[in-house]
């Protein structure tokens, strides 16, 4: 059986994928040749609708003219400039694009090149920021239980997913979790949940337990996306949003997910009327085509480096690609994109008739629990005789042959179209999901 599978994986095993089971994929591929508008297509020529933006990332539909043109075109003219000492127009003309649509006075952008980065930048800024004001005891950071915020030692330190963590070490010190805002009474709301505000309490409780005046930063994704789209309480955020002012402590909404119009805002900070500290993007930032990612920064904290910083560098950090000149060109035409094509009203106008539909599809009796707000949902699929991810991996690799992309999280099925889908795409979904579920059983 060894040498069969390694027979079968010749021409693959050079490449060792992300977070995917090598040797089971590389037995039955799923290849993606091409993409155009709402649909990718397979190499055996299949057209496959895309039900998860890519990897959230694609929000306006893939092979967008205006983009492709802009990337050709910067090609062209400048491929690369460092942003080290040195600087290109079309990074500060992003800057200025993206510090309008940031909410408050989050109006400082510094780039990276994913959301695992733009994590790892906004909890050194926050580290950094408390010690220039002298403030340097403050070295904890308080992340929650079930949250990703990607793969750096930052990232993973903060987040609660038990996998992405077990394997690397004690990895950073004076980090703690609060428990995930979610619970039986909870399932199948309709949006947000009524009820369970209370669960912001518990970040009370933590700091009492480690002195406030210890604590740097309390980091959350709005709605929790990669463990399987977990919806706030109504008054959640907001509870947390007061607890942290009170004790000097910065809130960082990790927007990697929810950024650029996946709930039908630029940001979850403005859909649910909260200012936090930092705000850190990626993903849908330039539609996933070139990598990119980018801190918004509140001017108190800016201004805070550019007082106490000297006369040289005042943040040491930074990456090469930084404002890498294709991703900046692909990031402001998407930006405009998004304001000609008012996709963010179009999430607003359907996000009713998505929710029904995934309730709808929810009514199968190998369905436990439904989530879903804006243009995003999951399914919770119930298990083969107790095994985790018995029946939800097999629904995911049907979907796939039916013609629907979707993402598979443990149990979890999240089903994110780009966000430009109408009603017509949603229908689709609906019927591809229902076949599948009715072909696995």
């Amino acid at each position: 059986m060894a040498n069969d599978m390694r027979r079968i994986n010749d021409d693959m095993a050079a490449y060792w994928m992300p977070f995917t089971p090598n040797k089971v994929f590389k037995a039955n591929p799923r290849l993606l040749e091409s993409a155009d508008g709402l649909y990718y297509t397979s190499t055996d020529g299949r057209q496959v609708f895309d039900g998860s933006s890519g990897l959230w990332c694609c929000a306006l539909g893939h092979n967008q003219t205006k983009i492709v043109e802009a990337i050709r075109e910067q090609a062209g003219k400048l491929d690369y400039a460092t942003s080290f000492g040195y600087g290109h127009p079309a990074a500060f003309e992003l800057a200025n694009i993206l510090a309008a649509k940031m909410p408050g006075d989050l109006n400082h952008i510094f780039y990276t090149n994913s959301g695992s980065e733009s994590v790892e930048t906004a909890l050194k800024i926050a580290l950094a920021y408390h010690r220039m004001r002298g403030d340097g005891q403050r070295v904890r950071l308080i992340g929650r239980e079930g949250g990703y915020h990607g793969v750096g030692f930052g990232g993973i330190s903060v987040g609660g997913m038990v996998n992405n963590r077990k394997y690397f070490g004690a990895l950073l010190p004076g980090v703690d979790h609060m428990p995930l805002p979610y619970d039986a009474r909870m399932h199948r709301s309709v949006g947000q949940p009524e009820e369970g505000a209370e669960y912001a309490d518990e970040l009370e409780k933590i700091l009492t337990l480690h002195d406030p005046s210890t604590v740097a930063a309390v980091i959350v994704e709005p709605v929790a996306g990669s463990n399987g789209v977990f919806v706030p309480p109504k008054g959640y955020l907001e509870r947390l949003r007061e607890i942290t002012k009170k004790h000097g402590i910065l809130l960082i909404f990790d927007e990697v997910i929810t950024g650029f119009g996946r709930l039908g805002y630029t940001t979850a900070a403005e859909r649910f009327g909260i200012e936090p500290d930092l705000i850190t993007t990626a993903k849908a930032l330039n539609n996933g085509t070139v990598p990119m990612g980018a801190v918004a920064v509140h001017s108190d904290i800016y201004g805070t480096f550019m007082d106490e910083g000297g006369e040289g560098v005042e943040f040491f950090h930074g990456y090469t690609y930084s404002a890498h000149p294709l991703a900046v060109a692909a990031a402001k035409a998407t930006q405009e994109l998004y304001d000609e094509l008012d996709a963010n009203a179009n999430v607003r106008e359907l996000e009713g008739y998505f929710g029904e539909a995934m309730h709808h599809i929810a009514k199968a009796d190998v369905i436990n629990d439904v989530r879903h707000l804006g243009f995003m949902a999951a399914l919770t699929f119930d298990q083969i005789d107790g095994k985790p991810m018995s029946r939800s991996s097999q629904i995911f690799a049907r979907a796939f042959e039916n013609g629907l992309k979707v993402r598979l999280s443990s149990d979890h099925v999240a089903i994110a179209p780009p966000i430009i889908s109408q009603k017509s795409d949603i229908d689709l979904i609906v019927d591809r999901m229902e076949k599948t579920i009715s072909d696995v059983g």
